[in-house]
């Protein structure tokens, strides 16, 4: 799980980090903190990087915790869930976050087990916190206990499913972009979920990890989904079912 967090309080990040990681960190499911003391800075991490959950302050330098939030909303398309975190109580300051995009609202200082079950119920809807053995995501079913990829057949097609093994690597990156479909997911996102440090992220390493992906999960156009390449960010895999014409 990659979480942004801006927060220009030294003493507060390290609590928030600290707490984040210790009470999220569950089996296989981990927990990287990518701290932002400005609120320029975060934005222009946003042109090019993805995450999964961000935590907002308020007023911080640069551009303001809400303000971040309102750019976010209008200009991009990927619906990362965003948890405010405040000293500002006022019922208007919570009314305006939420109506700007904010999907929950913490004023400071939090507790740390309501932060958990908070960020837990964001994060359900993408990056389970307690993996079960198994997801599906259409014909795509993830085996975790066999790291395998069982592809069922299309809806009148009596073909038998058809199991494809995956290294390690190889099923940590294909279920994260399976858990982001539709969204862009950026090149550190990816090499971090496949468990590369920071200091390796070897770019090539990336691509020849997509090029196998590609070819063992049938992911092109005719398959009905297809992973792309997006410049300068990273990939994005998305459905291309294309509604039918009325005949």
């Amino acid at each position: 799980m990659r979480i942004a967090i801006l927060e220009d309080d030294p003493n507060q990040l390290s609590h928030l980090v600290r707490t984040l990681e210790q009470l999220l960190t569950i089996g296989e499911t981990s927990v990287t903190c990518i701290t932002f003391s400005n609120g320029s800075t975060l934005q222009q991490a946003l042109r090019r990087e993805s995450f999964d959950l961000l935590v907002l302050d308020w007023n911080v330098p640069g551009m303001a915790g809400v303000e971040l939030l309102q750019w976010l909303r209008k200009w991009q398309t990927d619906k990362v869930p965003v948890l405010m975190l405040s000293s500002r109580a006022a019922e208007q300051d919570v009314v305006q976050a939420l109506n700007l995009g904010a999907d929950d609202y913490i004023v400071k200082p939090f507790r740390p087990l309501e932060l958990r079950a908070r960020v837990q119920r964001l994060m359900a809807r993408r990056v389970p916190v307690a993996p079960s053995d198994g997801e599906r995501f259409g014909r795509w079913e993830f085996e975790r206990v066999s790291q395998s990829v069982l592809i069922h057949p299309a809806p009148g097609d009596d073909a038998p499913p058809q199991r494809h093994a995956l290294t390690d690597r190889e099923f940590k990156l294909a279920l994260t972009l399976f858990q982001h479909m539709g969204d862009v997911v950026s090149r550190a996102h990816l090499l971090e979920s496949a468990g590369y440090s920071t200091e390796e992220l070897p770019s090539r390493t990336l691509d020849s990890h997509i090029y196998r992906l590609r070819s063992k999960l049938g992911l092109e156009a005719e398959s009905g989904l297809s992973l792309r390449t997006v410049y300068g960010r990273g990939y994005r895999l998305e459905s291309t079912h294309q509604p039918q014409a009325d005949s």
